[in-house]
């Protein structure tokens, strides 16, 4: 330790270094002010452009490119000290600088990949452009993961591990993972078949009667879904669980059904057909039901206190407000024909009929 302090002290003594590592660190300081004036004038540049991938780039590699130049100027400052002393501690310096410029690189990729992916998705909003995020998120985490993942390898590659043998490790240690952490990957693979199969995405409203899952899906990860409940509770749920359940997705339908049963008095019974006929002609003439799909009014019960009839068919809205909307219209317009037949709705009644005796005898006198 004496003797490295002394090689250090009679370097710094000699100096015969100073001045190329001092204009070595100018140079550095010279070309990052340089590259940060470039890429503001080509930021602003690239603003007028329709395409949103230049932006993307430029974000991206301004704080990565500027860490590149100053490992390499420093790098090759220390080279410059190494070679006019000689101090076996600079053997360090090139695994150390190609080490950073490798994490640098991901550090861009990574930035690039988010910045592209915020950018499509800020487009298309804007745009009013269909696009499927739940895919594009995969897509997303996919990349970071492949550029994390190569980062390592080329770093250990660099630090002089060897490659196939940490493969060689991983093939073997991947087992007694999988035994341990088998819940950790079911989940990861039941997030993998929603990315593929897409069930759902997210935005879109689902249910699972089975489990008491009902909400909206606000996020798609790798080990969990989160869906916000309509009482605004957010519901985490493993993405293992979705292999097994059957989830229903009501987002996707493409209309909404009217199921009603209608009663009226059985003193109306010969009012009973004109009343479905003119119902069933104000449902086919009605703007907001559809036409193309099932359509019934049909009388199909002798009830205990009524007669009933029902009505099946489908709103053209599947907005759950407006169909609310349409659905108290016809049941409304049902009134409106039943009441302009002379009939009335029937409600729960009972009669009682009492039969009378026979006549008591008079008494003779």
């Amino acid at each position: 330790m004496n003797d490295l302090a002394q090689q250090l002290g009679e370097s710094f003594l000699a100096a015969s270094w100073l001045p190329q590592v001092l204009t070595v660190i100018v140079a550095v300081i010279a070309i990052n002010i340089g590259v940060y004036y470039l890429l503001r004038h080509i930021e602003k540049i690239a603003a007028h452009t329709p395409a949103g991938w230049d932006d993307a780039l430029i974000k991206s590699a301004r704080k990565p490119l500027t860490l590149i130049v100053w490992v390499t100027g420093v790098a090759f400052a220390f080279q410059i000290v190494h070679e006019h002393s000689g101090v076996p501690v600079f053997a360090f310096v090139v695994p150390t600088r190609d080490t950073v410029i490798v994490a640098a690189l991901a550090w861009f990729l990574l930035k690039l990949i988010r910045h592209a992916t915020h950018t499509i998705m800020s487009r298309s909003a804007a745009m009013g452009d269909a696009l499927d995020y739940t895919t594009l998120d995969a897509l997303s985490k996919l990349g970071r993961f492949s550029v994390v993942i190569i980062s390592a390898l080329v770093i250990l590659q660099t630090l002089g591990f060897s490659i196939s043998g940490v493969l060689a490790f991983g093939g073997i240690g991947g087992i007694a993972v999988g035994f341990a952490a088998k819940d950790m990957l079911a989940n990861f693979f039941g997030g993998l078949t929603i990315y593929l199969d897409r069930p759902f995405a997210v935005g879109e409203w689902i249910r699972s009667p089975e489990k008491q899952i009902e909400g909206t899906v606000e996020y798609i990860g790798w080990r969990h879904t989160r869906v916000r409940a309509f009482n605004k509770n957010p519901i985490y749920v493993p993405n293992a669980l979705f292999t097994t359940i059957v989830v229903e997705n009501p987002t996707r339908m493409t209309n909404r059904r009217i199921k009603e049963t209608i009663g009226i008095r059985y003193a109306d019974l010969d009012k009973m057909a004109p009343i479905v006929a003119d119902v069933k002609a104000m449902l086919q003439a009605h703007p907001e039901i559809d036409p193309n799909a099932t359509l019934i009014v049909n009388f199909n019960e002798f009830a205990a206190s009524s007669l009933n009839f029902f009505i099946y068919t489908f709103t053209k809205t599947v907005e759950w407000v407006h169909y609310h909307e349409v659905k108290q219209d016809v049941l409304l317009k049902v009134a409106a024909i039943i009441q302009a037949h002379g009939a009335e709705i029937a409600f729960p009644t009972r009669t009682l009929h009492i039969e009378s005796g026979p006549g008591e005898a008079q008494m003779a006198d």
